[in-house]
Parts: structure tokens; sequence; C-alpha cells
């Protein structure tokens, strides 16, 4: 039998994206303190798309999205939030979702995997994630634990666990 595995990914679900998008466009419309600054929040593409009068205004209303990120169940980490940027009369900040690993940061994990893991894992690149194998599956689950309470700035899932 071949030796036990799991996968490493980095995935934001477009549903539960999708759902604290709709949720943060109700509290807009809802609070008073968003009335009349033409505060909006919407997808554009693949990113999504915050505006609002002022640069203040738009940060809040950024502050109202990450909360609802945070509720679905959404990393922070998963989230590339741009800087403020003026648009004619309105502010605009982009966001982009992080899907996959960069090959900085599978570099990064594996090394962090290498130099402070059990001496029996190990880890291939794989694309956009990594697969780690042990003999054992104890050294797999302290390897996820290690990587849990590792300091990366990517939202991390295991998968594939046999």
């Amino acid at each position: 039998m071949a030796d036990p595995t799991f996968d490493i990914v980095s995935k934001v679900d477009k549903m539960e994206a999708d759902n604290a998008l709709h949720q943060a466009q109700k509290e807009i419309a809802q609070r008073y303190d968003f009335k009349n600054v033409g505060a909006e929040v919407d997808w554009s593409g693949e990113k999504l798309l915050l505006k609002a009068s002022s640069e203040d205004r738009v940060k809040a209303v950024l502050e109202v999205l990450e909360a609802k990120f945070i509720k679905r169940g959404i990393s922070l980490r998963s989230l590339d939030a741009g800087e403020p940027f003026a648009s004619g009369k309105e502010y605009r900040i982009e966001i982009a979702l992080k899907n996959g690993i960069s090959s900085e940061d599978a570099k990064k994990i594996s090394k962090i995997i290498r130099d402070e893991g059990p001496k029996s894992v190990k880890s291939q690149i794989q694309g956009d994630e990594l697969r780690v194998t042990s003999k054992s599956r104890d050294d797999l689950q302290a390897t996820m634990t290690l990587l849990k309470g590792a300091d990366i700035d990517v939202d991390l899932q295991f998968v594939n666990f046999r």
C-alpha cells in the first residue's frame, strides 16, 4: 500500500464569497451611515469592486465586507485588497480573491516542512498545490498542526488525507 498523503491547497469557495457579498450589500443598503454616500459593493469580473463618495466611507464598506467574509468562514488571508483610489467623484477599492498557492509561497511552505517538520515527511510542489507524504499518519498530522501555527500569508486547506 502507498504511503499516507495529503494535499495543501488554497481555494476560496465562490458560493460562500457570493453569499458574503450579498449579506454586505444588504447591510450597506440598510445602515444609516451609508445613506447618500453612493456606497456599493459588487463583482467586477473576478474581482470585487467597492465604491463610495469618500475614502473613509469606502474603507468602512471594506470593513463591513471583511466582517461578512469572516462570518461565512472565509479567511481574510485569501483577500488581496488594494489601496483606495479616486475615480472621478468617488473612491474605489478593488479586491482580488487569492486562489492557488504561488510558487514563492509553495517554496516557503516546503522549507518550513523540511526545517521544522518531522524528518520522515516529504513535500512536492504540484502546480498550485503541495503534496505531502510520510510513512506515518501521526507525522502528517503533526505537519498540519505546524503549518496551522506558521506565519504564512496564504489561507491553507488540507484535503485528500489518505
